[in-house]
């Protein structure tokens, strides 16, 4: 029975197995320390990287040689940041994210895509406001953009589309 039900519930309707169980959700700073302290939290943070790192190697080569057919940047970033986020997906969901999933791989892969469309906005956002506002070159504002965008994202894939 889930746990939200317990409390709705008159206590002589509840067997006893029931009865035993409590759910108790600990304060957010507790929750912090404990995932920091946690060591299955860093090798998914490290497997995060990595997939990550070869995600961003797809989504930068891509764009790259976008921009030398020449499409303007504001095409290129998405068709090269959704080549990344399939790479992404793919890896995540078979080696940072093993554990056993909570729904289909359908459903794994649109909050995948969700969470990958907020950070592409971010990215999105930072990529325009860096190429009106400086003078540097479209490409490694592509990887400060994704650099800043990392953090966001690795905490809605783990929070949300791979949640245990």
């Amino acid at each position: 029975m889930p746990a939200d039900t317990l409390t709705e519930m008159p206590a002589d309707e509840l067997t006893a197995d029931e009865l035993t169980t409590a759910v108790v959700e600990l304060p957010f700073h507790h929750r912090v320390k404990a995932g920091v302290a946690s060591g299955e939290n860093w090798l998914q943070l490290i497997r995060f990287g990595v997939v990550g790192a070869s995600g961003f190697a797809v989504n930068t080569i891509t764009y790259a040689l976008l921009l030398l057919i020449p499409i303007d940047y504001k095409l290129a970033l998405p068709i090269a940041y959704l080549a990344g986020v399939v790479n992404n997906f793919t890896w995540n969901s078979r080696w940072t994210f093993t554990h056993h999933r909570e729904s289909h791989t359908a459903v794994q892969g649109m909050k995948f895509l969700v969470v990958s469309a907020f950070a592409f906005g971010v990215n999105y956002g930072l990529n325009v406001a860096l190429v009106h506002w400086t003078s540097l070159h479209k490409v490694p504002i592509e990887i400060i953009s994704n650099i800043l965008v990392t953090p966001v994202n690795f905490l809605g894939q783990k929070l949300w589309s791979f949640k245990k």
